[in-house]
């Protein structure tokens, strides 16, 4: 059993985490100190639900073409900075041609935030390996986990979701609580929505939108271009 001590000291970093990713610039200083026993096995938050065997599946028109983007939650593990973490394997094809793939690792703490570890991401050209940038594993060469989702948002929130210096340093803000949204999965009410961005390229937003009991429903770009993918299916190992 967690003691008392330990659980305020949770709650004292995770203060401290909101405070400091209240930040917007990427040239300001950024810490975190992560301890593996404030996690747990499994990821419930209800914003960010991640249960192995469960597919993703979004769609949508960008101005590139159709894109086609699925999330499985593997039964994979991965021990990062101690932390044992889930490991999400992320497809993105264009027009039916595969242009990235990725493995992300998430774990959660005791208070029910969820942390980004990292990422092994390839993009692809005409079916051959391109590039391998963007990739990072938090602990090696500075790079530092970031929170993916808050425990407990509230409107106003604005929080690292990762940093590795010059490569990936995503943020996001969140605008409101008490969205109503239809995709083609079904209709959701007091959905969360974030504004999310990277000082990298600041001329860049999307919107997301998360619904409880189920995780992110639509992204849409919002600043530099233009473009939505929604959830259109969810499927359990295999399963509807």
């Amino acid at each position: 059993m967690r003691t008392r001590r330990k659980w305020s000291s949770l709650m004292i970093l995770t203060a401290a985490f909101l405070a400091a990713c209240s930040q917007r610039s990427s040239e300001e200083p950024y810490s975190v100190s992560i301890d593996p026993e404030d996690f747990v096995q499994r990821i419930d938050n209800p914003y960010f639900p991640l249960v192995p065997g469960t597919t993703f599946t979004y769609e949508g028109q960008t101005e590139d073409g159709l894109e086609h983007i699925e999330d499985v939650v593997t039964h994979e593990t991965k021990q990062v900075m101690g932390v044992i973490c889930t490991v999400v394997h992320n497809t993105v094809t264009l027009d039916g041609e595969l242009i990235e793939e990725t493995y992300d690792w998430y774990a959660q703490d005791r208070q029910g935030n969820v942390w980004y570890f990292g990422e092994d991401t390839t993009e692809f050209d005409g079916g051959t390996p391109l590039t391998t940038a963007g990739s990072w594993l938090a602990g090696v060469d500075g790079a530092l986990p970031g929170i993916i989702m808050p425990a407990d948002p509230q409107v106003g929130d604005i929080y690292r979701q990762e940093y590795y210096a010059g490569e990936a340093e995503d943020m996001a803000e969140v605008l409101s609580l008490t969205e109503s949204i239809t995709v083609p999965s079904g209709s959701f009410e007091n959905v969360l929505q974030t504004r999310d961005w990277t000082p990298l390229e600041p001329s860049i937003a999307e919107h997301k939108y998360y619904a409880q009991g189920v995780g992110l429903i639509r992204e849409a770009l919002v600043q530099g271009g233009s473009g939505t993918v929604e959830l259109v299916e969810i499927s359990i190992d295999g399963g509807g």
